[in-house]
C-alpha cells in the first residue's frame, strides 16, 4: 500500500522524522519497502499572478509578461507557452531558482528582450499535470508563496509491504492508529457526523446469501452534479496512493477506501430496476465489468443485483452499464461487508483484481459500513451537491469475536521479558483491544478490525510489537557445560572425517529424499520407503543407500568438466524394519580419474579397486578386514567385494557397473565403498605392550596356489595356527607365468618373528614355520621351489 506522509500525519503526528518512522513502522510488523520524495529537490519557486501579457515583438510564439510575486514590484519575463494569459496565477522560478535536474533560472535576453525568471509547466517541476503548458493555479493561490508549501511537495510516499493477516492497515485510519499505538501519540481522526436525510427515496435492499454478506447499506442521492470537479486536496492524496483522479463520484468512492479501508460502490439510480438484492449468481447471466471485460457468471460468485440483472460483482468490481457517468444526476451509494471466504481467489480465477478485492479477501472491518457511508455522503453532498435519502441496511451473519486468554506469566516466559500486568493493559488499551485482568490473566476482546487473533499467541506478538522488538534484551543462554565423556571404544566421526580429507576426498551433504530410480539402480529397492508428501517428484522415496547421492554429485561434477572427483558422505539410510524402520549410519566414498593429481613426477593412472580399497583399510585401521568377493545391484560383476571384520559383513567395495556408467554418462567408471559406520568408529581398548630389545628374524615363504585359492583365506589359515613368535604376516609378490604352472599362481608372504626376552636361534624359528605350511597346506599350497 501506497501512501503520503503528509496525509498520514494529518490523523497522527508523532515526534519522528521520515526516517524513524519508516524504522517505526517496519519493526512493528508494517515493513517500509521504499519511500520516495513526492516531487524532485527544486528550490525558488513562488506563486505568481500575470498582471500583462503582450506579443514578443521579435517571435510569433513568444509573450512578454509582468507578473505579481509578492514583492510589490511587477517583473518581467518573456514566456512561450500557450495558456499565459492575464490573470492565471502560476509558478514563477525567480532569478537565483535552481530547478530539477540542476537547471539554474538567471536572467537572460530571449530575442533582445529582458526576462528576468521562468513561469513554470509541471512537466518542468518534475509535478505530473495534464495541462498543456504553464501549471495554472486556483484563482485564489496565495501571490509570493513558495509552490512547495502550497502544494504540499515536501511530503514523502510511504510504501508498504502488508502482510496477508493485518487487512486492518489497508488505509490512514489503520496505519494511524498503529502509530498511535506505537508512539503514544494522539490520534485525530476525521470526525463523522450522520447525514440527516432530506429526502424520503429509498431502494429496498436483501441479502440471499446470508454467509457471504453480513451486512448491506444502501443510500439513495438526489440531484448530483457527477461532473463537478475533484477538489485538489482530494486529487492529490489520490495521486499519491497510486490512484488516478476519474470523476468525484469515483474519487470519493475511492478515496474512502483509502481513509477509511471501507470499500464502496456508486451506482446509476436511474439504471436500478427496483430494489437490491445480495446473491449468489444464476446460471447463464453474464456482467460487463467496468475493465471492460465480460464474465460468464457462474454459481459461486456473489452479486449486487436489481429485480432483473446483476449490476456488480461483490466485493470484486462494478458493473459498466450500471456505473456512475458524468451526466448522472441521482445515485445510489452501497457500503457493505462480504465475508472473505465469499471473496477470496475469486479475481485471481477471472485474471484480474481490484483494490476492493484485495482488502475483502483479507478481511474488511464489520463494523465500518454506516460510517463509511455517512462520511461518503458528506463528501458527496459538499463536493457535488445533491439531497440525500435515508440510510437502508439489512444485517446478516457477521463474524463472531471470541474472547482470547493472555496470562502474564506466558508473556514473561515467551519473549523472555517479564512485563508487567499494568504494562501488557496499556499496550492492550492502545491497540484497542477490550480487557479484563483476573489473577494475572487477561480475558481479551479482539475489535472487529482485527481478523489475526485467535490464540494466546497472537496477542503475545501483539505486545512485542508494541513493547519494541529492540527492546528485548539480547541475552546469552547461561547454562552449565561439561565436557562429554568420550567412550574409548568409539571413534569420533570428525575423526574419520578428517582422515578421509587427508586422503584427498571432499565431504558431500545430500537429501535423504532421493529418486526412486536410484533406489533401483544401486540397492535393487523395489520397496523404498515413499513419503507421502514429497517436496519434488524426483525425491519420493527414502534412501537405502549413499550411493546414488555419490553418484549425482559426480555426474554434476562430470558436466563442469572436473578431471579428477573424490567424494565422501557420512549419513544415515533408511530401511524397513520388523517394527517399523531402521535408521543405520554409512559411511561412504568414490574416487574417479586419475590415482593422483596431474603432475610431471608420476604417470597419469586411472584410479582404481585396490587404491579405494587402500582408503577403506586405513578407516577400519587398526581391525584388518577380509574380503569376498560378491554380487551387488550396484557393482561390476568380478569387481565387487564384501568387507568383512570378524567373519561379519560391514560394508562394500567395488567399481560401478558398466549398465549405471553409461545410464548415468559418467565416461568412466568410478570406484565407490560404504560401510557400516558402527563397524568404521568402534575400536578396541589399548593395551600396552614393551617393545621388544631384541632383533627381529624374517622369513619368506614362496607358496603355489590354485588360482581359486584367495590371499583372505591363507591369510586366515596363517592366523589359526601361526605361533606366539610371530609378529607379522605380508603379502609381497604375485606371480604368474614361467616356471609356474597353469591354474596355479605364486605368493610371496613375509614372516616377521620376534620375542620380548631373548634372541631367537634356528630351534625357535623352524617349528613355527613348519606350524605355518601345514596350516595352509590344508588349502593345497605347497612351498614353491
Amino acid at each position: 500500500m501506497q501512501f503520503s506522509e503528509q496525509w498520514l500525519r494529518s490523523w497522527v503526528n508523532p515526534a519522528l522524522n521520515t526516517e524513524q518512522l519508516s524504522d517505526l513502522l517496519t519493526m512493528a510488523g508494517l515493513e517500509v519497502e521504499e519511500t520516495v520524495a513526492a516531487a524532485p529537490a527544486f528550490s525558488g519557486v513562488v506563486i505568481a499572478e500575470v498582471k500583462e501579457c503582450v506579443k514578443h515583438e521579435n517571435a510569433d510564439r513568444l509573450r512578454v509578461t509582468k507578473v505579481d510575486v509578492g514583492t510589490g514590484e511587477l517583473i518581467q519575463i518573456v514566456c512561450g507557452a500557450p495558456n499565459v494569459a492575464v490573470g492565471v496565477r502560476i509558478p514563477c522560478a525567480l532569478p537565483g531558482a535552481v530547478l530539477p535536474g540542476d537547471f539554474k533560472i538567471k536572467p537572460t535576453k530571449m530575442r533582445g528582450v529582458e526576462s528576468n525568471g521562468m513561469l513554470c509547466s509541471g512537466k518542468e517541476l518534475g509535478v505530473p499535470e495534464d495541462v498543456d503548458g504553464l501549471m495554472l493555479l486556483p484563482v485564489d493561490a496565495p501571490v509570493g508563496q513558495s509552490i512547495r508549501d502550497y502544494l504540499g511537495l515536501d511530503d514523502q510516499l510511504f510504501t508498504l509491504k502488508i502482510t496477508p493477516n493485518r487487512a486492518d492497515s489497508l488505509s490512514i485510519r489503520g496505519i494511524a492508529r498503529e502509530v498511535a499505538a506505537l508512539t503514544g501519540a494522539a490520534l485525530a481522526p476525521v470526525a463523522i457526523e450522520p447525514v440527516a436525510p432530506s429526502i424520503d427515496d429509498v431502494r429496498p435492499v436483501k441479502i440471499e446469501s446470508r454467509e457471504a454478506c453480513g451486512r448491506y447499506l444502501g443510500r439513495v442521492v438526489k440531484g448530483v452534479n457527477a461532473a463537478a470537479a475533484t477538489p485538489a486536496w482530494m486529487r492529490q492524496r489520490l495521486e499519491r496512493s497510486g490512484l488516478r483522479s476519474i470523476s468525484a463520484i469515483v474519487d470519493i468512492t475511492n478515496y474512502i477506501l483509502l481513509e477509511q479501508g471501507q470499500p464502496m460502490h456508486a451506482f446509476d439510480l436511474a439504471k436500478i430496476d427496483g430494489g437490491i438484492t445480495v446473491r449468489q449468481a444464476r446460471a447463464g447471466e453474464s456482467l460487463l465489468c467496468l475493465n471492460e471485460k465480460t464474465v460468464e457468471l457462474q454459481t459461486k460468485h456473489l452479486v449486487i443485483a436489481d429485480d432483473a440483472k446483476p449490476l456488480a460483482m461483490g466485493g470484486i468490481m462494478g458493473g459498466e452499464h450500471s456505473g456512475v457517468t458524468t451526466a448522472s444526476r441521482d445515485i445510489f451509494l452501497e457500503s457493505a461487508f462480504f465475508a472473505p471466504e465469499a471473496i477470496a481467489g475469486k479475481a485471481r480465477e477471472l485474471g484480474f483484481g481490484s483494490d476492493s478485492s484485495y482488502r475483502y479477501e483479507r478481511g474488511v472491518d464489520f463494523a465500518l459500513q454506516r460510517e463509511a457511508i455517512e462520511r461518503a455522503t458528506r463528501l458527496v453532498l459538499d463536493i457535488c451537491g445533491g439531497e440525500a435519502g435515508p440510510v437502508v441496511e439489512e444485517v446478516a451473519e457477521l463474524p463472531k469475536r471470541l474472547s482470547v486468554k493472555l496470562r502474564v506469566a506466558r508473556v514473561a516466559k515467551v519473549l523472555g521479558v517479564a512485563l508487567s500486568a499494568e504494562q501488557i493493559g496499556d499496550i492492550l488499551s492502545r491497540l484497542g483491544l477490550a480487557h479484563s485482568l483476573e489473577n494475572e490473566i487477561f480475558t481479551v476482546q479482539a475489535p472487529s478490525f482485527r481478523f489475526d487473533i485467535e490464540i494466546e499467541e497472537d496477542l503475545i506478538e501483539e505486545v512485542a510489537r508494541v513493547y519494541g522488538y529492540n527492546s528485548i534484551p539480547a541475552d546469552a543462554p547461561r547454562s552449565g557445560m561439561r565436557m562429554l565423556a568420550q567412550p574409548e571404544e568409539k571413534r569420533p566421526v570428525d575423526q574419520l572425517r578428517h582422515l578421509l580429507a587427508g586422503r584427498d576426498y571432499q565431504e558431500v551433504v545430500s537429501y535423504a529424499f532421493v529418486d526412486e530410480r536410484w533406489e533401483r539402480d544401486f540397492a535393487g529397492n523395489d520397496n523404498a520407503i515413499r513419503l507421502q508428501n514429497p517436496i519434488a517428484s524426483q525425491m519420493s522415496v527414502m534412501r537405502s543407500t549413499l550411493i546414488g547421492g555419490l553418484v549425482d554429485v559426480l555426474a554434476g561434477n562430470i558436466n563442469r568438466k572436473q578431471p579428477r572427483v573424490r567424494l565422501f558422505e557420512v549419513a544415515r539410510v533408511f530401511l524397513r524394519g520388523e517394527d517399523g524402520y531402521d535408521q543405520p549410519e554409512k559411511a561412504a566414498g568414490l574416487a574417479w580419474g586419475p590415482r593422483l593429481s596431474e603432475q610431471w613426477g608420476a604417470k597419469a593412472e586411472r584410479v582404481d579397486f585396490f587404491d579405494v580399497k587402500a582408503d577403506v583399510e586405513a578407516l577400519l585401521h587398526p581391525v584388518k578386514a577380509a574380503y569376498r568377493k560378491a554380487a551387488h545391484p550396484a557393482f561390476h560383476p568380478g569387481r565387487c567385494a564384501e568387507v568383512l571384520v570378524d567373519g561379519k559383513a560391514v560394508g562394500v567395495i567395488g567399481e560401478l557397473h558398466p549398465q549405471w556408467v553409461q545410464a548415468y554418462d559418467l565416461v568412466n567408471a568410478p570406484v565407490l565403498f560404504e560401510l557400516d559406520l558402527e563397524v568404521v568408529t568402534a575400536r578396541s581398548r589399548i593395551k600396552a605392550q614393551p617393545v621388544s630389545k631384541f632383533q627381529p628374524v624374517r622369513r619368506d615363504l614362496a607358496l603355489l596356489v590354485d588360482e581359486t585359492v584367495t590371499v583372505a583365506q591363507l591369510l586366515s589359515a596363517f592366523d589359526a595356527k601361526r605361533a606366539e613368535i610371530v609378529t607379522d604376516i605380508e603379502l609381497f609378490d604375485v606371480y604368474r607365468g614361467k616356471g609356474v604352472a597353469e591354474g596355479k599362481k605364486s605368493l610371496a608372504f613375509s614372516v616377521l618373528m620376534q620375542d620380548n626376552s631373548r634372541t631367537l636361534t634356528d630351534e625357535d624359528v623352524e617349528p613355527a614355520m613348519k606350524a605355518l605350511l601345514e596350516a595352509v597346506s590344508e588349502l593345497g599350497a605347497q612351498l614353491r621351489v
